[in-house]
């Protein structure tokens, strides 16, 4: 039997192939790591919160960063109220091509104007690898309206704090709470799971 819950939240991640996503996603819902292998298409995970006594379900859609999926992925932009966009700091081209095609993918296909968007730097553990700087980070940020954190999937450093900083953005935008609250009622997951799309796999 289904948990209850009180507010239903879809959140999407997006960014390049290869940056963690998969990885900060299995960090936040199971508190573990893995060395994951890209995603195929599009794979999905459910985590419950609670957030000032009222308990969520996060639906969490991860997209494959590889051109040949882009596609496939545009269409889980509806209706996300949260998006997390993820680079390495470790690849420039991680971070360049935010604004090259992740940022512009988003405006494209995004359908709620209040969307929240969460811009993490991934594998701060590797800090003597670092090409990316934090402040680099914080402008991209600023620009581009988004929360910012940097982040660690492998040893969990700030990835509880990125999510719980993303929810909290979005309880506190009204617009957003009261879709929450119709998700509860009429389940806006109508649309196929993931493992019938496509088949389903992992992304480091």
């Amino acid at each position: 039997m289904e948990t209850q819950f009180d507010y239903l939240f879809k959140l999407l991640m997006i960014g390049d192939s290869g940056v963690g996503k998969s990885s900060l996603l299995l960090s936040f819902t199971a508190g573990t790591f893995d060395e994951l292998s890209p995603t195929i298409g599009v794979d999905f995970k459910v985590k419950y919160v609670t957030v000032g006594g009222k308990k969520l379900k996060l639906a969490i859609w991860d997209t494959a960063g590889q051109e040949r999926f882009r596609t496939l992925t545009s269409s889980y932009y509806r209706g996300a109220q949260g998006v997390v966009m993820v680079y390495d700091v470790t690849r420039r081209e991680t971070f360049t091509n935010l604004s090259e095609v992740w940022a512009k993918e988003f405006e494209l296909y995004s359908t709620n104007q209040d969307c929240i968007k969460m811009l993490v730097g991934n594998k701060v553990d590797k800090e003597s690898q670092r090409v990316v700087t934090k402040q680099e980070g914080i402008e991209f940020a600023r620009e581009n309206g988004c929360l910012f954190i940097e982040c660690s999937a492998k040893t969990h450093v700030n990835v509880q704090q990125c999510f719980d900083e993303l929810v909290l953005k979005i309880v506190d935008t009204p617009s957003l709470l009261a879709e929450g609250a119709k998700g509860v009622k009429k389940n806006m997951f109508n649309q196929k799971t993931p493992e019938a799309n496509a088949a389903t796999g992992a992304c480091c």
